[in-house]
């Protein structure tokens, strides 16, 4: 299964609280900050929700 890594990019100040919860759930919280997570139909919905401050890029494995 592949594995997306998700990077914050821009600050989350000015956002919607929809978006800073969806941020959340992303478990981004710092610029610079990654995450890999599993590449699901949730998560997917919860990256384009919030693509305009992130940056994603797919990976075969998680990098442990």
């Amino acid at each position: 299964m592949t594995h997306l890594k998700v990077t914050l990019r821009k600050s989350h100040l000015d956002t919607t609280a929809p978006q800073l919860a969806t941020l959340k759930g992303l478990g981004l919280r710092r610029i610079g900050r990654s995450r890999v997570l599993e590449n699901t139909p949730s998560v997917r919905g919860m990256v384009k929700a919030v693509i305009h401050l992130i940056d994603v890029e797919e990976v075969a494995a998680p990098a442990i």
